[in-house]
């Protein structure tokens, strides 16, 4: 049996790596994972929601209503989309002008502004119409997944790391874990760093399933997984 081909979008390289790290413990068979966003000969889109929008944009030109339709996408067996939920409360705006204006004449969605959490459904549902916008598309297709995490991917990193410290995981899903963790006692620190995280891939495997029970959108992203491949 071959590898599957797994295409990913996502905002950053830090998040590419926890990703990784959950599609090894989701998935039974080898796989070969290629980030289309952010890409190192791609350095004009940029990284973050922005690096993320403009990769969608460009997809729109294409013409086609999925990603399972575009030929020049043809070779993948699964696409994972990947944006924080922290997103919807930012604006077009802090893009720069030329984006700002784009996005009114192109009719994106409004970005919903962040709702009450818990729960964090209510913000992730507000904010799926508005990627479904940047990519043109009504709907995605069935060997797509959104990985929307709340707020960011961070919680899923503390779960794995820090499973039985109730102070830090503390309605973990509903604020920024970032933030937390790197206000860690010294030693304990993580920072947002590429080589940092790749310390901690392994162990994001491992506790696949404890950050599951503490991470309402692990265990949905873990669902929609093996609904597409398995």
């Amino acid at each position: 049996m071959s590898d599957l081909r797994i295409a990913l979008i996502s905002e950053g390289p830090t998040d590419e790596i926890i990703i990784k790290a959950a599609l090894k413990a989701i998935l039974p068979r080898p796989f070969i994972l290629t980030p289309l966003q952010p890409e190192r000969t791609r350095p004009d889109l940029g990284v973050g929601w922005g690096g993320v929008l403009k990769w969608c944009r460009e997809f729109h030109s294409r013409g086609f209503t999925t990603f399972e339709a575009d030929p020049t996408l043809e070779l993948f067996d699964l696409f994972v989309l990947h944006l924080d939920a922290d997103v919807a409360g930012y604006s077009y705006a802090d893009l720069g002008r030329p984006l700002e204006e784009a996005a009114q004449q192109e009719d994106w969605g409004l970005l919903p502004g962040s709702k009450d959490c818990p729960p964090p459904d209510t913000t992730i549902n507000d904010l799926k119409p508005v990627l479904l916008s940047w990519l043109g598309i009504s709907a995605i297709g069935d060997r797509t997944i959104l990985c929307i995490p709340s707020k960011t991917i961070e919680p899923w990193l503390a779960a794995a790391l820090y499973p039985n410290n109730n102070n830090l995981l503390n309605n973990l899903e509903c604020v920024n874990m970032a933030t937390r963790l790197a206000q860690l006692p010294k030693g304990q620190r993580i920072k947002k760093r590429v080589r940092d995280y790749q310390a901690y891939e392994a162990t994001v495997k491992v506790m696949w399933a404890g950050i599951r029970q503490k991470c309402t959108r692990a265990d949905i992203f873990h669902t929609e997984v093996e609904g597409a491949i398995l």
